[in-house]
């Protein structure tokens, strides 16, 4: 059999042709492409003309075709359809791959290169660009060590090694950690409070792990928190929500305490060795914040104001507790069950009112729609691309012209072999030789028999968010890929991403596609005007419980030195501790499952969230300041000055040429009702 990787595909648009690949495929493709690549480098290395941007800088671009292809793919699944094998092969593949991107950007002969052009880079009259390119590509090659001797060289080399294989331990840890523990119930009594479709969920996971006369709750948010924001019975919710943020931390084989440990003493010498005061100075030095003082002002600013007001929401749900009689002090697994409660009383509002309104599909045909009068882009189903896994629907993606854009991959329902959480990916970047491939991955609950998917109004703003992300890799148009869509500045990336949840709970864009899943009549008036009114509801809960864990990432990067006794949990602690933590509510991610930051690369970056806040509120502004949430003008210029720019300039400037000016903090605050 060939392997897919090494042929030409024949496939609709070149896409990976997912019905011939098997995993057998992986590292040899991996391997053929290195070696491809190695040759492709040592070309221009051998190369004896004049050094220039073209055949250096930019001829760095076009390498890698049959790499790039198998590894995007193989990473993309490992995280949508892990197993035991795929697991096996990242251990080889990973590490494989580290040791040679260190071989690329630590080659002295190529660095001569590179440094030779960008020492002349005010005399080669580049356009803005390729000026941009050229002092990336420099500094990139600084920050990976092409500046240092070559003891720290191989010491760098070890250590990113070391890191990969560990962060893949860590993200392996965290999924087996969440698939392996289940809420088995066996008494229909137990089920007191949960809506049918909760239960009718709970009655399929049950079949499917081979429990008929049961019902089954799992740790992942699309099942756990319905069950903790209704189950009556509180022992229960205790128990799904102790097990919950005790993942990982119980010792065993799951245990992530010493991938910690080495994590972050390998991260403060690779900082070292760099001449970083601290890994975190090292990670914000090319990001739009640029030192950690500056996330940490921010950061602390809508903390001064989010305590304050977390501690009066959990007052409030203590009155309720109290008004109700049963007799409890309220503690972190009681939050969302009483929050359900005081926003009912408050504004005849609850979760389970709302969801017959959100049909999976009618959901993301809004964000699609929103896209259409934004942008004027259509998404066109495709019943003939191969797909990666049953569940997933594909959508070409055209202009108003009906001119091909890309291809969307979605893959929304929950299943044991991914990861938790959401995310986007690209299975190929767009640049001038490329359209983009790209994809959202949730973990949403899958139909049942009688009842389709149905969000809750936080996974709304899930999908709405990642399809952000798809649209400005799917709307980049750039030169060189290494510019493409998302290449920028994670606390510029979120930009995109953020300002689609405005829209989704906008009353123009809820009439568009909240649709009743069997009456079919759109949410009336009464509802929209009761989600505006609750639009500050619970804000300080949701700030403070994301905030600590931004925090808690910072402090944890701008370490200097642990020692041997060093505990995740103690440093954990005292951090909570010192920012007044209140035990009612629990950092959003604690450390032991904290996959952003010790196993997908946002280290010391978990604060462009609220980074990232500050422009989409402001962004959002200066649409609602015209008085038309789709401005053809202002939806114009996002598109022309963020999304299809991609890392061509600087983010700020980006910014500014968009909106006319610095964003206003203020706008956050106003939205969050500070």
């Amino acid at each position: 059999m060939k392997n897919p990787f090494l042929e030409q595909y024949n496939t609709p648009f070149q896409t990976p042709p997912f019905d011939k690949i098997k995993e057998e495929d992986y590292l040899p493709a991996i391997e053929k492409g290195i070696e491809e690549e190695k040759a492709y480098i040592q070309n221009i290395i051998d190369n004896t003309e004049e050094p220039t941007f073209e055949n250096v800088v930019a001829a760095l671009e076009y390498g890698g075709e049959t790499l790039e292809k198998a590894f995007y793919v193989f990473m993309n699944l490992l995280h949508s359809c892990a197993n035991d094998n795929m697991e096996k092969i990242a251990q080889k593949a990973v590490p494989m791959v580290m040791a040679f991107s260190d071989e690329i950007s630590l080659n002295p002969d190529l660095f001569k290169k590179i440094k030779y052009i960008y020492d002349q880079k005010d005399q080669l009259n580049l356009d803005p660009d390729q000026l941009k390119l050229l002092k990336d590509t420099y500094k990139s090659y600084i920050r990976k060590g092409a500046s240092l001797n070559q003891e720290e060289k191989e010491e760098l080399k070890n250590i990113n090694q070391e890191l990969s294989k560990l962060k893949l331990n860590f993200s392996n840890n965290s999924r087996k950690a969440s698939n392996d523990w289940k809420l088995i119930i066996d008494k229909a009594e137990d089920l007191s409070g949960l809506p049918d479709n909760i239960i009718a969920n709970a009655k399929g996971l049950a079949i499917s792990n081979g429990m008929e006369d049961k019902w089954v709750f799992i740790l992942d948010a699309s099942s756990m928190i319905p069950f903790l924001q209704f189950a009556d019975n509180r022992e229960l919710r205790k128990e799904i929500h102790t097990q919950y943020i005790s993942r990982c931390n119980q010792g065993g084989e799951l245990d992530n305490n010493e991938n910690i440990k080495k994590i972050i003493q390998y991260r403060i010498r690779k900082a070292e060795i760099l001449g970083y005061d601290s890994y975190a100075h090292y990670i914000l030095d090319d990001k739009m914040a640029h030192n950690p003082q500056n996330a940490y002002t921010l950061m602390y600013d809508v903390w001064e104001k989010a305590l304050p007001a977390a501690i009066k929401e959990s007052r409030e749900l203590q009155d309720i507790i109290d008004e109700l009689g049963h007799n409890i002090t309220l503690e972190h697994y009681d939050w969302w069950y009483y929050t359900e409660k005081l926003k009912k009383q408050k504004f005849e509002l609850n979760e389970d009112m709302l969801r017959p309104y959100f049909k999976l599909e009618n959901v993301r045909d809004g964000a699609f729609s929103v896209a259409n009068k934004l942008y004027g882009i259509k998404f066109k189903q495709r019943n003939d691309i191969p797909k990666y896994h049953e569940d997933v629907v594909i959508f070409e993606v055209l202009d108003k012209d009906d001119k091909h854009i890309g291809v969307f991959y979605t893959d929304y329902y929950k299943r044991e072999s991914k990861q938790s959480g959401a995310w986007m990916n690209t299975f190929r970047v767009q640049s001038s030789e490329h359209t983009p491939l790209a994809s959202n991955v949730c973990n949403f609950q899958k139909p049942t028999d009688d009842t389709p998917s149905l969000l809750t109004l936080e996974e709304v703003r899930t999908l709405f968010h990642e399809f952000g992300h798809a649209l400005h890799g799917l709307l980049s148009k750039v030169r060189y890929q290494s510019q493409s869509g998302t290449a920028i500045p994670t606390d510029f990336v979120e930009l995109p991403s953020q300002i689609m949840e405005n829209w989704a709970l906008e009353p123009e864009v809820l009439r568009m596609y909240a649709k009743h899943y069997q009456t079919k009549e759109a949410i009336p008036g009464d509802l929209i005007m009761k989600i505006q009114d609750s639009s500050h509801f619970n804000q300080g809960f949701e700030t403070v419980e994301y905030l600590s864990a931004a925090i808690l990432d910072m402090d944890y990067h701008i370490l200097g030195s642990i020692d041997e006794q060093f505990d995740p949990s103690t440093f954990e602690e005292a951090i909570l501790k010192k920012i007044n933590m209140i035990p009612e509510i629990v950092v959003r991610y604690r450390s032991n499952y904290f996959n952003h930051i010790f196993s997908l690369g946002y280290e010391a970056g978990y604060y462009s969230y609220n980074w990232s806040a500050v422009l989409d509120a402001d962004a959002f502004a200066a649409f609602k300041e015209t008085g038309d949430i789709f401005n053809p003008k202002v939806a114009a210029a996002f598109k022309d000055n963020v999304l299809s720019k991609g890392g061509t300039e600087e983010a700020d400037v980006l910014y500014r040429k968009f909106r006319g000016k610095d964003p206003d903090v203020d706008a956050l605050m106003k939205r969050k009702g500070f």
